[in-house]
């Protein structure tokens, strides 16, 4: 048996490591000339698991990719040959890992059954160990003989029966684990764990059956419940780390329009579409996959791929990107890509790219856990033999000695260390307005040094506002703002918000990229561009404004200027973050001018503008190589592969759904001044982790000798265990989160 550790975390398959009845071969796929295989794994949940099973596979003839999402038990395989897919999912299996091919619904219940049995092994092992704890101290307290022999066999005999079935029920999680490890020819934390409870148990049992004096149900009930506390706690952090891809994916259309070479149109299922494809796009549709506009003019909300709010005018021959969406006219469009090679299937694989790379992040508790089964297996060895052998002790005297070495150097301060530092900063955080999504987040964010942030709708409101309404007469202000309420445009829709409610003009026209016209009171106004409107000379707006121009009737015409205003703390954000020594850039969708503007007012030097989700992405890939650990802070759909790709990331909680669920950070957004109060406390969280470790390895050094001497009992072990335990906690207690402790409501 090798000493490789298996999965360090100890979250084990729920079922038998076998291929699912489903034909792998029905699942394959060609892409770039490759045959594709996603499935789902079960049981992958540390960087020890993911190295093993991607280095397996990628030593299968023709193997080009192999590459598995810790958060969603992903594994997408690519090669290129005659490779029989049930290999790959067979090569999986023997590892010690349930395959089957992927669909995210099952991985999702899978995972909520796992979380809910474990609340119940938690109840169960809770239960027990207060109830053996009440019988136990009455056998404590009987030491100086006040207790009969019957009295104390009869306590043992009940703490059995409550202990046993407590123990073959909350030790599942650690059993499995153990067995399922044991059988692939590895190893991994959980075995030493299910030996010492095993041990344990059975010793107390034949203790009490033949009236012994002492039994340790006590410790076996104890050990499993703080050990469960961990397990859960690791368990809940991680199903928060879901991932974005599945949202993205979501603004993908079900089914389009899709028109034959009658031009009747069909409707048919958005997967069935092919390249060359005329499809009918109504406003208000989503495009469904890439294209190219056949006939028609219309405006595009492409904030997918721009992040601003502003339409865009698109007209024949104009490129169209799935999951943007038409507002004004219906179109034509002849696809050029399927769904499987659109926009949105892109970022949804530029996301989980990203997130890959966070799966590769190694957990200084992996680290250190790598070293615990080959070491207490030798210890707990030495101990047994050295009491037999040198000591000339009795077989139970040597036995007890080596599990309550198992027991003493159990690894529960060790696996609280992270999670429990985590689990308090992430209160603490909640407090201030704070969520945090990501089991690992704040570890990460920790090490960052650089924090890259989007413009519109994170340093700024991304809403325009109407700068200069007192220099339209009140009468042609009252007109304009008819006009305003019939349009969805962003311009009118801040006219509104200064003039309120009131009437609709009349017979309300739009013109893509133009503008729009009515009448009001049989009077025409046109509001946009100064050539629509019909202004003789036209004048720009200040930097980093944008303009628009209104005419009513014969009158002149007006311009308006309108601004995105900074959201409130971004300038005390971008110091507070200078002054923790991090350097900070802005990356925008918008028009340099704009970008500029609010980089000035931020006195941010570092501006990239007109990028696209694929040049956020790969600017965050830049710093990465370049040795930076970056911080990416981002609102819109266009930002979710940026933040995949990031260290570490945040978002406001006003934010697109996908961007949420990719960042790590959701934080309120009436303070940006909370993305520096993260940074603080997962600075701090790192400390108090980092002092866990010291605290447990310190432990371990001063644990493991007296165990060994025999100075300990089972039942102290485990004490010794539980108050290693509770040190940790409290110590991950004393941390703080930002540089006061002001609390803001969740």
């Amino acid at each position: 048996m090798s000493d490789t550790i298996g999965c360090p975390s100890g979250l084990a398959p729920a079922h038998e490591p076998t291929v699912s009845a489903a034909d792998p071969r029905a699942f394959v796929r060609q892409e770039k000339g490759e045959s594709v295989l996603e499935l789902s794994v079960s049981g992958a949940r540390c960087a020890g698991c993911l190295s093993k099973i991607e280095g397996a596979l990628t030593k299968l003839d023709g193997v080009s990719n192999a590459r598995l999402n810790l958060s969603t038990g992903k594994l997408h395989v690519a090669w290129r040959g005659e490779l029989d897919p049930r290999t790959v999912a067979q090569t999986v299996s023997d590892l010690g890992y349930k395959a089957a091919p992927f669909e995210p619904e099952n991985s999702d219940a899978e995972g909520d059954a796992y979380g809910r049995h474990l609340i119940k092994a938690l109840a169960v092992a809770g239960f027990a160990t207060a109830n053996i704890m009440l019988l136990s101290v009455g056998v404590w307290a009987s030491g100086g003989g006040e207790m009969g022999e019957a009295t104390r066999g009869l306590m043992h005999l009940i703490s059995a029966l409550i202990a046993i079935p407590a123990v073959a029920y909350s030790g599942q999680p650690f059993f499995r684990s153990a067995w399922q490890t044991l059988r692939a020819g590895h190893a991994n934390m959980d075995v030493p764990i299910s030996l010492a409870v095993l041990l344990a148990t059975g010793v107390s049992l034949f203790e009490a059956l033949n009236g012994g004096e002492h039994a340790y149900f006590d410790a076996a009930v104890m050990l499993l419940f703080f050990l469960l506390i961990g397990r859960w706690l690791d368990h809940a952090l991680r199903r928060k780390a879901r991932s974005a891809a599945e949202d993205l994916i979501a603004l993908q259309t079900v089914t389009a329009t899709r028109l034959d070479s009658a031009g009747h149109p069909t409707s048919v299922a958005a997967k069935d579409l092919r390249v060359g494809d005329t499809l009918l796009i109504a406003p208000g549709d989503r495009i469904p996959v890439d294209g190219s506009i056949a006939s028609g003019r219309s405006s595009v909300d492409a904030s997918l791929i721009t992040g601003e709010t502003e339409p865009v005018a698109c007209h024949e021959g104009a490129e169209l990107r799935a999951g943007t969406i038409n507002l004004t006219h219906t179109l034509t469009m002849q696809a050029t890509a399927t769904v499987q090679n659109s926009l949105v299937s892109e970022l949804a694989e530029l996301i989980e790219a990203g997130q890959q790379s966070k799966g590769h992040f190694v957990r200084l508790a992996d680290q250190a856990s790598r070293l615990y089964v080959p070491t207490v297996h030798t210890l707990a060895a030495l101990t047994l033999v050295g009491w037999l052998v040198l000591a000339q002790a009795p077989f139970r005297e040597s036995l007890m000695a080596a599990i309550a070495l198992l027991i003493i150097t159990c690894p529960c301060a060790l696996g609280l260390a992270t999670p429990v530092v985590q689990v308090v900063a992430t209160s603490k955080l909640f407090r201030r307005g704070i969520l945090v999504t990501s089991g690992d987040a704040l570890e990460r964010l920790a090490k960052v040094d650089h924090v890259v942030f989007d413009k519109t709708g994170t340093l700024t409101t991304g809403q325009y506002r109407w700068t200069n309404p007192r220099t339209l007469p009140e009468a042609e202000q009252k007109a304009l703002a008819a006009l305003a309420r019939g349009s969805r445009h962003p311009v009118a829709r801040a006219v509104v918000e200064v003039c309120g409610t009131g009437t609709i003009a009349e017979g309300i026209e739009e013109i893509p990229g133009q503008g729009c016209s009515g009448t009001v009171d049989g009077v025409r106004i046109a509001l946009g561009r100064a050539e629509f409107v019909g202004a003789e000379a036209q004048e720009h707006a200040e930097e980093g404004q944008s303009a628009a121009w209104v005419k009513v009737g014969d009158g002149a015409a007006h311009r308006l200027t309108f601004e995105d205003d900074l959201r409130p703390g971004a300038r005390e954000a971008v110091d507070a973050l200078r002054a923790l020594g991090l350097a900070v850039s802005i990356q925008s969708g918008d028009r340099a001018a704009a970008v500029c503007a609010v980089a000035d007012k931020l006195g941010i030097d570092d501006w990239y503008a007109e990028q696209t989700p694929e040049d956020k992405a790969e600017r965050l890939k830049a710093l990465r190589e370049a040795g930076h650990h970056t911080a990416m802070v981002g609102d819109g759909l266009n930002d979710t592969p940026a933040l995949a790709f990031a260290d570490a990331s945040l978002t406001p909680a006003t934010a697109a759904e996908a961007a949420q669920t990719s960042a790590d950070f959701v934080f309120r957004p009436d303070n940006l001044r909370s993305v520096a109060i993260t940074v603080e406390g997962a600075r701090s969280a790192k400390r108090h982790i980092l002092q866990n470790f010291a605290f447990a390895a310190l432990y371990n050094v001063i644990a493991a000798p007296v165990a060994m001497a025999g100075l300990v009992t089972p039942l102290i072990a485990a004490l010794a265990m539980s108050g290693s335990s509770m040190l940790v906690t409290l110590n991950a207690l004393r941390q703080h989160v930002g540089s006061t402790e002001e609390e803001q409501p969740g």
